[in-house]
């Protein structure tokens, strides 16, 4: 049965393996449980996983950007908010968020850019050929347009890894959430003691497969020291798999 309730909302708890050694949420987690949310909401608005690869087609995340405001705890209960918000560029479909603590107060904000993907030729499907009548709703998570990014420049070798098992998600590519741990990791433990995070941006350009090699770049600015510039080179085939946009507060 279908829901159209343009805006979905569900209340979630904070699991301790979710959380970093400062007993607060994860950046990948936030990714995580933000993309769950918009699953569930697609499903409920006809356009679900099973509905989609029934046509030989399947959702892919292409662009995000979160803004943290604060960092859940351990046991804390937080609201998620999601929906479909417009169509970008005749292309992109924009879903945003937002995560509020028990008392209503901000946790993040988040804006994502879609694609449809042919699952066999991988090609992008315009949204004006498919029957999806999705709602939108002009509430605004994140007023940020999600352009390409661009800094990335002479970036240092920080991470090196290759996709495997644990990686890899039900379309047999690594998970949108897997980039964000390794763009993390490629900071040192030093750097999430001295400073907090506060946004954060990843484009996804290239899929990656099982057994492909993968080596994080980064560098910071020049207009800024603490805004860094990361991509994701797959070494496997020699395109780059992402590009991500970094934010430290002191």
């Amino acid at each position: 049965m279908i829901d159209s309730k343009p805006i979905y909302e569900e209340t979630i708890r904070v699991n301790n393996y979710e959380c970093d050694f400062n007993q607060t949420l994860k950046p990948a987690a936030f990714f995580q449980h933000l993309t769950e949310a918009a699953g569930i909401h697609a499903t409920q608005l006809g356009a679900g996983f099973d509905v989609l690869y029934a046509q030989n087609l399947f959702w892919v995340h292409s662009r995000m950007k979160i803004q943290f405001y604060r960092f859940p705890r351990v046991d804390d209960r937080v609201t998620i908010r999601t929906w479909p918000k417009t169509i970008q560029q005749k292309l992109f479909f924009i879903r945003d968020y937002e995560m509020f603590d028990a008392q209503g107060q901000r946790v993040a904000a988040a804006t994502s850019a879609w694609l449809i993907i042919n699952a066999t030729t991988r090609r992008m499907i315009p949204p004006q050929s498919l029957n999806l009548n999705l709602p939108t709703h002009d509430r605004i998570g994140l007023d940020e347009p999600l352009e390409r990014i661009g800094l990335a420049k002479d970036g240092q070798e920080r991470l090196c890894v290759r996709a495997a098992y644990s990686a890899v998600d039900m379309l047999g590519h690594v998970n949108n959430s897997r980039y964000v741990e390794w763009i993390c990791d490629a900071f040192p433990m030093e750097t999430f003691k001295q400073h907090k995070l506060d946004w954060l941006q990843i484009n996804y350009d290239h899929e990656i497969r099982p057994g492909e090699e993968v080596a994080v770049l980064a560098n910071p600015t020049e207009r800024d020291a603490n805004l860094w510039a990361l991509e994701g080179v797959n070494r496997s085939n020699d395109t780059r798999a992402f590009e991500s946009a970094v934010h430290w507060q002191d």
